[in-house]
């Protein structure tokens, strides 16, 4: 394992952070003492910066360890986390990773992870060297066991392009997905999948999966049961913005791909708002290990408000919405841990600030 390991975190002196706290926006003196949050006046608190505080960034749809040709060496995916991490994202929801990066949690100093295990995939339906790739009857016995490898996360591909039929297609039935999800949920983990198209979204809404990754062929019938059904959406705009690059790559062998993926294009927007506006729950993601470069979650969060979303509401989905969502404290309340982002201007003001954190605050601990 690279780099230098922390153990316990020793007892260090008080620091002080003043400025508008968010959500609320409230200017308060905030103090760290032995990596916790409090409000109390802590005599002697050394002043480290003042701005605007924003609970830790989170990255709900990353993949550590993983790069284009799969899995990657434990210095590379240190380097990812650094990225990651100095960009503000001080939790990951990794959202599959061909590589073993359970030892990032003995990492004090690297963002805190939430592993979905490795991608699982139909035979020869996925990009190569990244997934499980399994036939159907193979399928609930890979979940078992990434359910118990990960941190209470399974990922599926739900669809991807077909050779055979020159299009997206489910990857498995739904019925084979339905007993891959109430296997993981009988091992205590959440389903999300990659989605791109709308066949394969009724089966596994109706199934009762956790949450959908990119969304694009959601319509509203769909999108009223993800509603009834809690279901959240990370809908990596930034990825979506490539698919007309995979309609002209798969233009002149798969017509009707490229076809397909130039209307998901073209409706995105009304897509995604149409979820948002009916009460799905979006979170930020910013695919980095994927398609995208690491340390860009700031980019992913402007993107959801150009895509319709209020600053508020973009921010919340990358900052204390989702460290609810995925079991954190969401906001900087007394006692809670000490994990946030200090900027010198108000990013609800202007979301470019978040290209540029002053301060880094993990576990109590300036980390950048």
């Amino acid at each position: 394992m690279p780099g230098r390991t922390r153990g316990s975190v020793a007892r260090m002196a008080a620091q002080r952070f003043a400025g508008p706290v968010l959500p609320d926006g409230e200017t308060r003196d905030l103090y760290v003492v032995d990596g916790r949050v409090t409000y109390e006046k802590q005599a002697g608190a050394e002043t480290v910066a003042s701005g605007w505080i924003v609970p830790g960034l989170v990255d709900a749809h990353c993949h550590l360890g993983l790069d284009d040709d799969g899995a990657v060496s434990d210095a590379a995916t240190e380097e990812q986390a650094i990225l990651d991490r100095d960009g503000g994202a001080l939790l990951i929801r990794d959202c599959g990773s061909a590589a073993d990066t359970a030892w990032v949690h003995e990492r004090e100093d690297l963002p805190r992870l939430i592993r979905a295990g490795r991608h699982i995939a139909r035979t020869r339906r996925y990009i190569r060297g990244y997934a499980h790739e399994v036939e159907p009857d193979q399928l609930s016995a890979y979940v078992a066991q990434e359910a118990q490898r990960g941190d209470g996360w399974v990922k599926l591909v739900g669809d991807w392009i077909s050779r055979d039929a020159g299009d997206l297609t489910p990857s498995f039935s739904p019925e084979d997905f339905a007993e891959a999800i109430r296997t993981a949920h009988e091992h205590g983990a959440k389903v999300t999948a990659h989605c791109f198209g709308t066949d394969v979204l009724p089966g596994l809404i109706a199934a009762g999966i956790d949450c959908l990754e990119h969304g694009t062929g959601l319509t509203p019938e769909l999108i009223d049961s993800m509603v009834a059904g809690s279901v959240a959406l990370v809908p990596t705009v930034m990825q979506l913005e490539k698919f007309p690059e995979y309609a002209e790559a798969g233009a002149a062998k798969f017509p009707a791909y490229a076809e397909t993926m130039t209307d998901l294009h073209a409706r995105r927007r009304e897509t995604l708002m149409n979820a948002h506006e009916a009460g799905v729950q979006l979170y930020a993601g910013s695919d980095g290990g994927g398609v995208a470069r690491h340390g860009n979650l700031a980019g992913e969060v402007v993107a959801l408000h150009e895509l319709g979303l209020s600053t508020e509401a973009a921010l919340g989905a990358a900052s204390w919405r989702a460290r609810e969502w995925l079991g954190l404290d969401g906001r900087l309340s007394e006692g809670s841990s000490a994990d946030f982002v200090v900027y010198d201007a108000d990013p609800l003001a202007d979301l470019g600030v978040l290209h540029r954190p002053a301060v880094v605050v993990l576990r109590g601990r300036v980390v950048a």
